[in-house]
């Protein structure tokens, strides 16, 4: 099992930035995709980016993508979330996720697909 943490997260405007981060501790995180996902209040959790164990392949969902870029150190054990260009629907509580499997990576993961999760980080942005 590995252990994430979540930071970054804070109350900005519409059109501004935020970049958060993840750590990671435990198991072997470089073998192991990772991702970025969110629960805005009264609806499903919904996946937002995902990145290959190695960095070298990369998935947005279609709202962020050209807004929201995520990169991995796996020197550092750390994972982040850049976001650009925020919009109030962006509001949510942000989650960082690691792969049940190692080695794997495919697009249409689901959050069952993932078997680590940090407490998340809040986001709201307003109009």
């Amino acid at each position: 099992q590995v252990q994430l943490v979540e930071s970054g997260g804070g109350l900005v405007q519409a059109g501004g930035s935020l970049r958060l981060s993840c750590a990671a501790s435990g198991r072997t995180f470089a073998i192991y995709t990772m991702a970025w996902f969110r629960q805005a209040p009264g609806k499903e959790r919904e996946f937002v980016a995902s990145i290959k164990w190695n960095g070298d392949s990369i998935y947005y969902e279609d709202s962020v993508k050209g807004r929201f870029t995520i990169s991995r150190d796996n020197a550092k054990n750390t994972v982040t979330l850049q976001m650009n260009s925020l919009k109030p629907e962006d509001t949510a509580l942000y989650y960082c996720a690691a792969d049940k499997y190692p080695f794997r990576f495919m697009t249409g993961l689901k959050s069952t697909d993932f078997g680590s999760w940090g407490q998340g980080t809040q986001v709201t942005v307003s109009s």
